[in-house]
């Protein structure tokens, strides 16, 4: 059987043990209390921040795929009806129909699968994560640069570092420090039609696509250059700007110019 020590990295379990930091997550992630009406817990772990979310949320589901701590979860809540804690894999979970909100911390080495979970689900509203902060600092520009990601979900999705964790404060301590990343879906979307979407995808795509060494190279395959250096001008770039510097309002620019 394998020791918990070894689980825990099987599991890429990071158990936060600080009250104040789960305190303010829960605040991020159910600013008002019992709103959002519904909170989904991703890795509900030991329940340090299930606690204060239910506190401040009128119905929590928390996610935990241990089945060692499945029951100690669900006896420490037992009193608390409108908390269900859920066996199982959160990945392997269907959305909930009506908004909700989703907070937890994340297992480093599955991040990428519940972003995208949560970029997907039609109802959520928000997502407040404790991630690896490299990752959250790559996905808000936090370097100076934006990733391929960022930009294409922008126009849904807005993306926010708020704050920074250190690693002492899980057991056991991973090798880095974590980062509270906000993804918060716009109540109006920056680009509304559908066509606007697909040539939005279709430019971004293009211009991360590498092809011709430089975006304005890139762009340049798909519109002609007198277009290109016109679009340029408009979003205030310079053309050799590397495309991961290009912040996602000047995306904005170059697509306004080059599919209007």
């Amino acid at each position: 059987m394998a020791r918990p020590t070894q689980r825990a990295r099987t599991l890429s379990q990071n158990f936060l043990t600080d009250r104040a930091t789960a305190d303010h997550v829960a605040r991020l992630a159910a600013p008002d209390r019992g709103r959002p009406p519904l909170v989904v817990e991703v890795g509900a772990g030991k329940g340090a921040l299930t606690e204060p979310l239910a506190r401040r949320s009128r119905e929590l589901h928390a996610h935990e795929i241990d089945p060692r701590l499945v029951p100690i979860l669900r006896a420490r809540f037992a009193r608390s009806p409108h908390v269900r804690v859920v066996a199982g894999d959160f990945l392997a979970s269907r959305p909930p129909r009506a908004p909700f909100s989703v907070a937890g911390n994340v297992p480093f080495s599955r991040t990428a699968g519940i972003v995208d979970w949560c970029l997907t689900a039609p109802a959520l509203t928000d997502a407040t994560l404790l991630t690896q902060l490299e990752y959250a600092r790559k996905r808000t520009g936090d370097y100076g640069r934006w990733s391929l990601l960022t930009v294409l979900s922008w126009p849904r999705h807005e993306w926010r570092l708020v704050g920074r964790v250190g690693r002492h404060r899980f057991r056991p301590a991973p090798r880095v420090d974590a980062g509270i990343l906000r993804i918060e879906r716009r109540r109006t979307p920056l680009l509304t039609e559908a066509a606007a979407r697909r040539t939005w995808a279709d430019l971004v795509e293009l211009g991360f696509s590498g092809v011709g060494g430089s975006l304005h190279a890139s762009l340049r395959r798909a519109h002609p250059r007198r277009r290109v250096d016109a679009a340029f001008r408009a979003a205030r770039l310079d053309p050799g700007v590397l495309v991961g510097e290009v912040a996602p309002g000047r995306w904005l620019r170059l697509h306004e110019e080059l599919a209007g």
